[in-house]
C-alpha cells in the first residue's frame, strides 16, 4: 500500500508516484487532515489547504489509481472531516474526472454528526470523557458549530465491498484507509494496524524528513517500510520514532474497538533503505468513537508590534500592565461592558512561545515582539478595543522615556488585522455506538 504525503496538499515528488506505479501497490492513499491546525477548520468549514495544492495531489493519485485499476482512499478529506470539507474534497475529485475522462464509482463517508443521536447517547450515558476532560451537557452539544466523529476501518471496508474505487471519507483515525484495504484482502489485524501507523504520514517514518511518498508491504505477521523516493531510507530508529507519533504510551496504541501492543515487537533492517517489524498484537475492546468538536467564541482582531528600546524592554511587565489597564479604562468609555472582549499580550523574545510555563525566568533580549489581540462578542467590539490597545502600546509613556513619538514599530499597514469568527476545542470524549458504521453513513455515486 502507498501513502502519498503527511496531509493532502503538503505534495510530493512525480517521480515517487512513477515508482509506486512500478511496484503495483494495491492502493493509492493520503491522509487527508488532523485537528492540529487548531479548532477554526472544523468550525469555519473552511480547508486547511489551497483547493490547488489539493487538486494537484489528488490528480496524480487519481489518475494513478484509475490506470492501475486499484482503489485510492482519502481520510479526513478536507483538512478536518466534516460536511464541507468533504464536499470540497468530492468536488476536487469529479472536476478532475471531467478533465481527465475518468470514470470509478466514487463513495463518501459522512463523519459530521447530528447533536440529536449524541445527546441521546449522553441520556444513555454512552457518551464519557477522556483524560479527565469535564462532563460534558446537552445544551454544549447544541452549541457546537460542528461534531465530527473519527471513524475506524469498518466504514472503509464496507465501501471497498460494495465495489467503490474512489473513497473519501469524513473525520476518522488516521490508519484507518490502510487498515481497511489490508483487512479487506485478508491480512490479520495485528499487521494491517501497524500498517496503518506507518502510512499515516507517509515518509515521516523515513530519513531525512521529507513530504513523499512511503510504500509498506503487509504479511500475516510483519510490515515492511520503504520510501518510493531513492534519496530516503528508511532505518529501524525512524520507524521506531514514527511507532511513537502521537501516542500516550510507547508500546500500547487505542484504537476504536481495540489495542495494538508493540511490547514485543522486533524493528529490524533488511536492507538501508527498508525496515522490517513484526511480533505486533491485536486485542479487541469495547467499540469506541473519539469526538471532536469546535464552538464559536467570539471575534477577532490581532496587531503586530516590536520595541528594541533597551529602557522600555527593562521594565516591560509593568508598561503591559499599565497598557491592559489603560485599555480597560478607555474601552469602558465606549460604553463596552468588559466581560464581551479579552485582551490578550504575547510577548516573543521573552515568553510568547510558553506562557507562564517559560522555564528562563530572566533573559536580556535586545527587542522583543507583541502580538495583541481581542477576542470580542463581534467583530466591531474585537477592532475598537484592539484599536485602543494598539495606540497605548505606541504612545503611553514610561519611566525614563526619550522619545516623544511612538514606542513600537509596526511591519504592516494597515496596523490591525481582522481574523474574523474565531473557536475552540469544546469535546474531548468518547461515544459508544451500537455498531461501528452506524454514525457514517455511506454515499455512492457513478463518476
Amino acid at each position: 500500500m502507498m501513502s502519498a504525503s503527511g496531509i493532502l496538499g503538503y505534495g510530493f515528488p512525480e517521480a515517487s508516484i512513477r515508482a509506486a506505479m512500478a511496484r503495483r501497490p494495491h492502493m493509492f492513499g493520503v491522509d487527508g487532515g488532523s485537528s492540529d491546525p487548531g479548532p477554526h477548520y472544523l468550525g469555519s468549514g473552511k480547508t486547511l489547504n489551497s483547493k490547488l495544492a489539493m487538486k494537484r495531489d489528488l490528480s496524480l493519485l487519481l489518475r494513478a489509481a484509475i490506470e492501475a485499476g486499484v482503489p485510492m482512499m482519502v481520510g479526513t478529506a478536507g483538512g478536518a472531516g466534516g460536511e464541507p470539507h468533504l464536499q470540497a474534497c468530492a468536488d476536487i475529485v469529479r472536476e478532475i474526472a471531467r478533465e481527465h475522462d475518468l470514470h470509478f464509482r466514487m463513495a463518501l463517508i459522512h463523519a459530521e454528526q447530528d447533536p440529536a443521536y449524541l445527546k441521546h447517547r449522553l441520556a444513555q450515558g454512552r457518551l464519557t470523557p477522556l483524560d479527565g476532560a469535564p462532563e460534558i451537557t446537552a445544551d454544549a452539544l447544541d452549541g457546537a458549530r460542528r461534531i465530527v466523529g473519527m471513524m475506524g476501518p469498518e466504514p472503509y471496508r464496507a465501501a471497498l465491498e460494495a465495489g467503490a474505487q474512489v473513497i473519501l471519507g469524513g473525520r476518522g483515525t488516521d490508519p484507518s484507509p490502510w487498515v481497511a484495504l489490508a483487512m479487506h484482502h485478508g491480512m490479520p489485524e495485528a499487521p494491517s494496524w501497524y500498517a496503518g501507523k506507518m502510512l499515516e504520514c507517509a515518509c515521516n517514518a523515513a530519513i531525512p524528513k521529507k513530504h513523499d511518498c512511503l510504500l509498506v508491504t503487509v504479511g500475516d505477521d510483519y510490515v515492511e517500510a520503504e520510501p518510493l523516493n531513492p534519496e530516503l531510507r528508511c532505518t529501524p530508529l525512524s520507524v521506531a520514532v514514527q511507532a511513537l507519533h502521537e501516542t500516550a504510551s510507547p508500546i500500547v496504541r487505542r484504537e476504536p474497538g481495540c489495542i495494538v501492543d508493540t511490547a514485543d515487537c522486533t524493528i529490524e533492517a533488511l536492507t538501508e533503505r527498508v525496515v522490517r517489524v513484526s511480533g505486533m498484537r491485536w486485542e479487541a475492546r469495547p467499540y469506541s468513537i473519539k469526538l471532536e468538536g469546535a464552538r464559536s467564541v467570539g471575534f477577532s482582531a490581532m496587531t503586530i508590534a516590536a520595541t528594541r528600546d533597551p529602557g522600555l524592554i527593562g521594565q516591560f511587565e509593568t508598561f503591559l500592565d499599565f497598557v491592559r489597564e489603560s485599555t480597560r479604562t478607555k474601552v469602558s468609555a465606549l460604553g463596552i461592558d468588559a466581560r464581551d472582549y479579552t485582551l490578550v499580550l504575547r510577548v516573543y523574545g521573552r515568553n510568547g512561545v510558553m506562557g507562564d510555563w517559560e522555564p528562563v525566568a530572566h533573559v536580556s533580549p535586545n527587542e522583543l515582539a507583541i502580538v495583541a489581540e481581542v477576542v470580542g462578542k463581534t467583530q466591531d467590539i474585537a477592532n475598537a478595543a484592539l484599536s485602543l490597545a494598539r495606540v497605548t502600546l505606541l504612545h503611553s509613556d514610561f519611566a525614563g522615556r526619550m522619545c516623544r513619538e511612538g514606542n513600537m514599530a509596526f511591519p504592516f499597514s494597515p496596523s490591525d488585522i481582522e481574523r474574523g469568527e474565531v473557536f475552540e476545542f469544546m469535546l474531548n470524549h468518547i461515544v459508544l455506538p451500537d455498531d461501528p458504521l452506524e454514525m457514517f453513513p455511506i454515499e455512492y455515486e457513478e463518476v
